[in-house]
């Protein structure tokens, strides 16, 4: 049996009194990257952000490592590298002192950071521009130093939400050879994304959550084959009930004739 790494038991989240989650229940295992999908609003950041510790379940349990949450929410935090649909980085601060600070943050030793910061910033095409102010630079190079601080202290599970945003071809296909790496070096990755090619092509198995509900886990060829779809963006509309997109393309495509 796989080595579980990450665990959810029934979990329930609500915002003020709307619940936004319903009862989830998953696991991630040692070794394998896994796509999350679902329509904007159906949980997918709020399920991220519970791994992380930073929300807490209203109900049911979490486990990451063995550890449960948010009991040894410090503890787990030590262990994730995470890289969010949104985030403000220190912009006074030049790519190379952010990544330093993030690895001191993580009790990084100092001769192994600053290998770690000179091997990914020359990886990224980023050596020239690590003593410019992070505001100078542009949205795919804040990309890649978000993805560069999420990895510096080496973490067991990362989680990517739309970690391609912004990078350009060459960059993008960097990550993704990155994260087939990763995941053979054992970590587990957790990859939520819009770009529902990427996924099939990537990943090993893929949740999807509408309403806050788990609606479907397991590889995309199972998917595909248990719904009667060629392709997993077709598997997603047709577990969504997102098939309608096309009439509503093609009122607007009408108006704009008229």
């Amino acid at each position: 049996m796989p080595e579980t790494v990450v665990e959810f038991q029934q979990v329930v989240f609500c915002y003020d009194r709307t619940e936004v989650l319903h009862e989830i229940s998953f696991a991630l295992h040692k070794g394998e990257i896994v796509g999350l999908l679902g329509p904007n609003g159906a949980g997918k950041s709020t399920t991220i952000k519970l791994i992380t510790g930073i929300l807490v379940p209203t109900a049911g349990a979490i486990t990451v490592a063995g550890l449960p949450l948010p009991e040894r929410a410090i503890d787990v935090k030590q262990l994730i590298g995470y890289v969010p649909e949104t985030a403000v980085l220190f912009d006074s601060l030049t790519g190379q002192e952010f990544l330093e600070l993030c690895g001191r943050l993580h009790n990084v030793p100092e001769d192994t950071l600053q290998d770690r910061i000179r091997d990914i910033l020359e990886t990224f095409g980023l050596t020239s521009d690590r003593v410019a102010r992070l505001d100078a630079y542009s949205k795919g190079m804040r990309q890649k130093i978000l993805i560069a601080a999420a990895l510096l202290h080496n973490p067991d599970i990362i989680l990517l939400d739309e970690p391609l945003s912004g990078l350009d071809v060459n960059a993008a296909i960097l990550i993704k050879d990155l994260l087939a790496a990763l995941a053979a070096d054992g970590k587990t990755i957790l990859y939520s994304s819009h770009v529902l090619d990427v996924v099939e092509r990537i990943c090993n198995r893929v949740l999807i959550i509408h309403k806050g509900a788990l609606i479907a886990d397991g590889s995309a060829e199972s998917l595909k084959a248990s719904t009667h779809e060629s392709t997993l963006e077709d598997v997603f509309r047709n577990l969504t009930h997102s098939a309608g997109v096309d009439t509503g393309v093609d009122r607007i495509i009408e108006a704009l004739r008229s």
